[in-house]
């Protein structure tokens, strides 16, 4: 029977409180091409989940400055070409300015709530020329059901060049990805880019997928700009387009919208600020929120994304203010998977003892504790550290990679690929009553890469640096 959703709108955070810069200061756009103008149709669509996915859903968009008013139409999508019969319109304020290279822009933001569970949706846009297709995307389910999820490192770097590639293979190679989770530094904001470039660059590296497919982003060092202080000393605050361009739930730690979880089918996603926490002084509001949301949690499976990693496979140390902060709280509340970015390489930790040991552990039947994942889909790299040889179970360097994790009940299937397809690692966790445990997959795999002196494995030249 068909049901009206309510819908309700969210206002992004302003950016009025951002530093300004005047015309004379606006650097010139340097995406050979491809001017990232805002048009007189919606673009950089973007859609994100409620916390109660099954129940609600926010779109994000952008037009040119002619189209004030947010507006859109939704209706329980049909088989036929009549979704505006029974489509209802709602109004919301009026879109956000935010000037750039590529001139002004309004940004909107629209949140669908009591919406059905499991049940497909077409909305569209309002632009100053009309509106724009419509678009589909289907609620969660309100009970744990499969899925699959799709998660991403650090696109940053190479944005359209590269890793748009990469994402197009992983939507064209994987059916059914319901999810998109990106472990920070979504654009460089200190590329040879323009800043409102980039966000163009990522938008359209994605293009569709993003505004059919619920995105679930994190903050990396990147979408932070570098501020001057009143006293001469150097901060950071949030750059102005994360904000803008994603409508995030607003469950996280006290004061810190950066932060919030999303349950999903039977998995918790928690999602948390490195840069905030390292930077800024939230560890310990951080550190108290997580452990209260994974004591909280009635989900199977809890999964924390962020993008300073705990172990590093590229730099020197590890993270130490995260690694005593949040290690703790993981171990304690026997979380799943940690997702990270940051290191521009690829990682699979099951033990900090070392994979020798970790290895020997799985044959004795021991349980497994969090898995620690790190992944770069963008086209910066870093060269592995001395540590990454021996201690990671698996590890790559000068390879851009996605993965596809498959969700099924009391098991939980990763897998990790390359840009162009082929199977790079691979395990499952089943879930049984006295904990996890890890069996690697016997599927075939490519070698393992990573360069010889100079040369990189792909028989070119080694692009990874050291770190």
């Amino acid at each position: 029977m068909f049901r009206l959703p309510i819908l309700t709108f969210l206002l992004a955070t302003t950016p009025a409180a951002l530093p300004s810069q005047s015309a004379a200061q606006t650097p010139v756009p340097r995406s050979a091409g491809a001017p990232y103008a805002a048009r007189n149709l919606p673009d950089r669509i973007m859609l994100t989940p409620a916390a109660d996915p099954a129940h609600g859903i926010a779109v994000a968009y952008r037009t040119d400055a002619a189209q004030t008013a947010s507006e859109a139409q939704i209706a329980i999508s049909v088989d036929g070409p009549t979704l505006e019969e029974k489509a209802i319109i709602v109004t919301g304020p009026a879109g956000i300015a935010k000037d750039s290279a590529n001139g002004p822009a309004l940004y909107h933001q629209i949140r669908f709530d009591n919406l059905t569970p499991d049940t497909v949706y077409a909305y569209r846009l309002k632009g100053s020329a009309g509106w724009s297709e419509w678009l589909q995307f289907r609620t969660a389910s309100s009970a744990a059901k499969p899925f699959r999820f799709l998660y991403l490192g650090d696109i940053q770097n190479g944005i359209l060049t590269y890793a748009s590639r990469v994402i197009r293979q992983a939507f064209h190679a994987n059916g059914g990805i319901e999810l998109v989770a990106h472990a920070g530094d979504l654009a460089a904001q200190r590329d040879d880019l323009d800043h409102d470039d980039e966000w163009g660059e990522f938008n359209q590296a994605g293009s569709y997928n993003w505004s059919i497919v619920p995105q679930l982003p994190a903050t990396g060092n990147h979408e932070y700009i570098d501020v001057m202080l009143p006293d001469g000393g150097e901060s950071r605050q949030l750059g102005p387009y994360f904000p803008l361009q994603f409508a995030l739930p607003d469950n996280g730690a006290p004061g810190l919208k950066t932060t919030y979880y999303v349950d999903y089918q039977g998995v918790r996603f928690i999602v948390l600020d490195g840069t905030s926490a390292i930077d800024l002084g939230t560890m310990a509001q951080q550190t108290r929120w997580l452990d209260a949301t994974l004591a909280a949690s009635k989900a199977l499976w809890n999964v924390v994304l962020f993008h300073q990693p705990v172990f590093t496979c590229a730099r020197p140390d590890d993270t130490a203010e995260v690694k005593a902060a949040w290690k703790p709280v993981f171990d304690k509340r026997k979380v799943d998977l940690v997702l990270q970015g940051h290191d521009h390489c690829y990682s699979r930790l099951t033990s900090e003892a070392g994979r020798e040991a970790s290895a020997q552990a799985r044959a004795d039947g021991a349980i497994q504790g969090p898995v620690y994942l790190v992944s770069v889909t963008g086209s910066k790299m870093y060269g592995l550290n001395d540590r990454a040889r021996t201690q990671p179970d698996k590890t790559a360097e000068a390879t851009e990679l996605y993965q596809v994790v498959d969700v099924d009940g009391d098991r939980l299937k990763f897998r990790t690929y390359t840009a162009s397809g082929k199977l790079y690692d691979g395990f499952d966790l089943e879930k049984r009553a006295d904990g996890n445990h890890l069996t690697d997959t016997d599927e075939p795999m490519i070698a393992v890469r990573t360069c010889t002196g100079n040369i990189g494995p792909d028989g070119g030249k080694c692009v990874a640096r050291g770190k």
